[in-house]
């Protein structure tokens, strides 16, 4: 039983969400709903009261002393907008919140299930791709549209998903909530920069997008995280226990510190393999610089980890541009893991600093899981799904 705030918004397709309700109500799931005003032309509200057996809501000002859109979103498990128009699409990517259901969306901390529906023509708009594509990436998931007879009188994309997929849809968003309740999980993020002097270090292009993304993920599901990041301008995700950390020895430190309590370790750091064997103490000028800059090797915490693991499912990330698999397989032995990452950062539009990645999880024992391109929100949902498969044995 999960308790469901049901958003229903104005298109034909909304006396199809009347029926999607009275299926949940029956197998037993709480179910609020909350009505925009434009799908008040289309169905009433005493329809779903009927159903619910629950007063439905409508504006901001229903109960002003209860702060209904924070009440609503403190008490659902999980959120599903059936049917969303393209208006509302547009306004759940752009964070407008001038109605309850804007107002529960932007104030939830949930999983968000959209399934749109609207004229193939509109859905078809680059600007509403555009809007759906965003909300694919922050982590929404989306019950694609069917192709069918539309209330204009002609087939196309745009028909609301049949009610089996969006229950299925829902019933997969609920069960990730609770995969990882009671776990510890430890992710490491982000670059780490070692100093040359006051005002130069080396470093390299990671933003710390794909761990700050696992680490989200990983909370949905229910999990204590300890996310141990590096320096970044990307916000880390609320909730997560973080340590920030600059160079490749407090990221070692920090990490060493909060091992022994981890159930699942991820390094998705991008460590420096080397930093400056001497550090200026000020900043030194052009003309008095060295011509080569002496290097020495940072800690390897990926081997210490993997060394000193005691029942701690351990993955590791390789980026690589080439003999990708080969030298993440090798990687895998090498330091003791249970899975890795292979992220081929050659491909354009891939790797450090943008928006998708394309990643395959080789696993212990030779097992292979492609995760394929996408964005870094969905492919860290992909990659958690992996992983607790391969810890329980079923790769």
């Amino acid at each position: 039983m999960s308790r469901i705030l049901l958003g229903v918004t104005g298109g034909i397709a909304a006396y199809k969400a009347a029926a999607l309700c009275s299926a949940l109500v029956q197998r037993g799931d709480e179910v609020e709903v909350v009505m925009t005003e434009g799908a008040q032309h289309f169905i009433g509200a005493a329809t779903f009261a009927a159903l619910t057996h629950r007063p439905v809501h409508g504006s901001l000002w229903e109960t002003p002393e209860t702060i209904p859109h924070i009440a609503l979103a403190r008490w659902a498990e999980v959120i599903a907008i059936v049917p969303a128009t393209a208006n509302v699409v547009a306004k759940l990517a752009l964070g407008i919140a001038d109605d309850l259901l804007g107002n529960i969306a932007l104030a939830a901390r949930v999983p968000l299930v959209v399934a749109p529906a609207m004229n193939g023509a509109m859905y078809e708009h680059p600007a509403t791709q555009d809007h759906l594509r965003t909300l694919e990436a922050r982590g929404v998931t989306l019950v694609e549209p069917g192709v069918g007879f539309l209330a204009e009188r002609e087939a196309g994309i745009g028909r609301l998903a049949e009610q089996d997929a969006i229950v299925a849809a829902l019933d997969a968003v609920v069960s990730r909530t609770q995969d990882l309740a009671g776990e510890r999980v430890l992710i490491t993020a982000g670059p780490t920069r070692e100093t040359i002097d006051p005002v130069r270090f080396l470093s390299n292009a990671s933003t710390g997008t794909m761990g700050i993304e696992l680490a989200r993920e990983a909370l949905a599901r229910g999990a204590e995280v300890d996310l141990v990041l590096g320096p970044t301008l990307v916000e880390p995700p609320a909730g997560a226990r973080l340590a920030r950390v600059t160079s490749a020895q407090e990221m070692r430190d920090a990490v060493m510190a909060r091992a022994v309590d981890a159930d699942i370790a991820v390094a998705c750091a991008a460590v420096a393999d080397w930093r400056p064997a001497h550090r200026f103490s000020n900043k030194v000028k052009k003309d008095d610089a060295p011509a080569e800059i002496e290097l020495e090797r940072t800690p390897d915490i990926l081997a210490e980890l993997g060394a000193a693991k005691n029942g701690t499912f351990l993955v590791g990330f390789a980026a690589e541009t080439d003999d990708g698999e080969a030298n993440a397989r090798a990687k895998l032995e090498r330091k003791n893991l249970d899975a890795i990452a292979l992220n081929d950062v050659s491909p354009a539009g891939t790797g450090f600093g943008t928006g998708e990645s394309e990643i395959v999880l080789l696993l212990r024992g030779g097992g292979r899981e492609a995760l394929g391109r996408g964005p870094k929100r969905e492919l860290a949902r992909r990659m958690w799904d992996v992983v607790l498969r391969a810890r329980a044995g079923n790769p």
